[in-house]
C-alpha cells in the first residue's frame, strides 16, 4: 500500500502575492498637448487657452489621465498646469508624463492598498511568472511594502523560490 500524498506546498504555511492582482485595468486617456502647437513646435498663451475653453472634455470622465506632450517642443510649465486645471473637474486622476508614467503611478497606488496587517510575521511569495508582464519596479515596491512586517520574502513559485529576504 502507498503512503497518502503530502502536499508540502499546501502545509508550509507560504502566502502567495500576485502581483498581477495590482494590475491597474481602468481604461485610462492620455491628453497629448501636440495638437495645441502652432506649426507643431510653439504653444502660443493666448490660442492655446482658447482652444482649452473649447475642448470637450467628456472624453476624459472619471478616466486617469496622463498629461504629454509628444512633439519636440519646449513646453512651459503653467500650460501643464492649465490643462490639469480643466481635467481636473472631469478626470480620475492626472499624472504628467506619457502612458508608461501614468501606468507606472496607477500601479504603485494600487500596490500602496496592500493590508501589511495581512502578511504579518508571515513567509510570503512574490508570484515571478503570471498571463500579464510586470515591471521590475513592482518587485521592488512589494519588498518595500512587506519587509518591515514579513517572516521571509521570496520570489518565484512556491514549488521553485528564490530567497529575498529572512527577518533574523
Amino acid at each position: 500500500m502507498s503512503e497518502p500524498f503530502v502536499n508540502k506546498v499546501a502545509e508550509s504555511g507560504l502566502i502567495t502575492l500576485d502581483p498581477e492582482k495590482f494590475f491597474p485595468r481602468e481604461e485610462t486617456a492620455v491628453f497629448d498637448l501636440k495638437g495645441y502647437l502652432f506649426m507643431g513646435m510653439i504653444l502660443k498663451e493666448k490660442d492655446y487657452r482658447e482652444a482649452l475653453k473649447n475642448t470637450d472634455w467628456t472624453p476624459y470622465t472619471n478616466k486617469p489621465v496622463a498629461i504629454t506632450c509628444s512633439a519636440d517642443a519646449i513646453i512651459p510649465v503653467w500650460a501643464y498646469m492649465l490643462a490639469a486645471s480643466y481635467l481636473q473637474p472631469v478626470a480620475k486622476e492626472i499624472v504628467m508624463g506619457d502612458e508608461k508614467e501614468l501606468q507606472k503611478t496607477l500601479f504603485l497606488k494600487n500596490l500602496s492598498s496592500i493590508d501589511v496587517a495581512d502578511y504579518d510575521d508571515k513567509r510570503v511569495v512574490i508570484k515571478g511568472c503570471g498571463e500579464t508582464p510586470i515591471p521590475d519596479y513592482v518587485y521592488m515596491e512589494i519588498t518595500r511594502i512587506l519587509r518591515p512586517v514579513v517572516k521571509s520574502i521570496m520570489y518565484g513559485e512556491p514549488c521553485s523560490t528564490v530567497p529575498v529576504f529572512k527577518k533574523r
